[in-house]
Formats: C-alpha cells, sequence, structure tokens
C-alpha cells in the first residue's frame, strides 16, 4: 500500500506545473497616471504706452470751450522756435487742467472768468470762439500782455487771467518732460533744464 501511494504522488508531480501554467494571470491594477501637460497657449505681447500719448486726454477741470481758449492762448504766449519745444508740445494746457483743478478758489475764477471773457468776445467780435481764431485775431484780443506791468491788480478778467496764465504756461512747459528731453539732447545750457519734470499724476 505505501508503495502504490508513492507511485500516485510521483505521477502527480508533473502535473502540477502544468495546472499551474493554466491558471490566467490576473490582471494587473491600473496604475494611476500622471495628466499630460499641455502647452501654454501663447498670449498676446501688449506694448505698455503713457495714457496721454495712447488717447486725446479729456479735460477734468475746464469745459471744452474753456479748454480750447487755454490751448489757443499757451501757443501764443510759448510757441515752439529755435528747437526748443512749444507749450503745445510740452502739453502745457492739460496740466494746467489738473494744476488750475487742484488750487484754491480764487485762482480757479481768474482761469474760468478769463477764459469766459475771451470765448465772449471772440464771439461778439468774430462770431466764432476764441480756441478757432486766427493768430491776428487771437492777437487783438490778448492785446492786455503788452500794457506795462503794474502792482495793482487788474480789474478786466481777460487781463487778469493773462497776467498769471503768462507765468504758468511757462513754467509748465519749461519743467515738462518734452522740453526736459529737448535740452538734454540739444543745447542742455542754452535751453536750461537738467532732467526734472512733471509729470501727469493720472
Amino acid at each position: 500500500m505505501r508503495r502504490r501511494g508513492f507511485v500516485k504522488a510521483l505521477a502527480a508531480i508533473p502535473a502540477a506545473p502544468a495546472l499551474l501554467g493554466q491558471q490566467q494571470p490576473s490582471p494587473a491594477k491600473p496604475t494611476p497616471t500622471m495628466p499630460v501637460r499641455q502647452p501654454p497657449e501663447e498670449l498676446p505681447v501688449l506694448s505698455p504706452s503713457v495714457a496721454d500719448v495712447g488717447a486725446e486726454m479729456l479735460p477734468k477741470f475746464f469745459t471744452p470751450a474753456q479748454f480750447s481758449a487755454l490751448r489757443k492762448v499757451s501757443d501764443l504766449l510759448l510757441p515752439a522756435m529755435n528747437g526748443a519745444p512749444g507749450a503745445l508740445d510740452a502739453q502745457a494746457p492739460e496740466f494746467l487742467d489738473f494744476l488750475i483743478g487742484e488750487s484754491l478758489p480764487d485762482r480757479q475764477h481768474v482761469y474760468r472768468a478769463g477764459l469766459d471773457s475771451l470765448n465772449q468776445q471772440a464771439t461778439q467780435q468774430f462770431h466764432k470762439p476764441f480756441g478757432e481764431l486766427e493768430n491776428q485775431q487771437a492777437d487783438v484780443l490778448i492785446a492786455p500782455l503788452h500794457k506795462p506791468w503794474t502792482f495793482d491788480e487788474p480789474a478786466d478778467p481777460i487781463a487778469a487771467f493773462l497776467r498769471v496764465a503768462k507765468q504758468d504756461v511757462r513754467t509748465a512747459t519749461v519743467n515738462s518732460r518734452e522740453y526736459s528731453s529737448a535740452a538734454l539732447t540739444g543745447g542742455g545750457r542754452r535751453m536750461g533744464g537738467g532732467g526734472l519734470y512733471w509729470y501727469p499724476l493720472d
């Protein structure tokens, strides 16, 4: 009996690997995969720009008619000459719109009353606002500039305005970025200026 059992055991041994080979391997568990990173989309390249260069400035303190008259006065008081930028090149009226808007009420009144009077006189004499006059026509209305200076404050609103505007336009012009750049590149000492200038505060 022992012998017969031994023979049966020997017969069973080769069958074990065969049975193992017939077993189907269990499917491998899925392993988490890292998400595929997509290349970033190309963004448009934006070139920065100063606001005042990108669009036309709108006055915040003066009315459009007053600001137009201020631009005309500024151009007459300090035009471009001998390579130096004028008041309009230096954007002096734009700066004065900010400056007078932050000034005391008395100074604001001088500007508004003077500009309104210029527009009124221009409409009466030439049938159009001061900002649209030819230079020869405008010179007739700013004649108070040619009168001798006195310590007494002028009673005429146009004369009172021109008295302060003459100094303000010049100061805003020679202290502008444009005037400073022209001084550094075109003459320096002749034009004055040392690289310091006002800048829009918006």
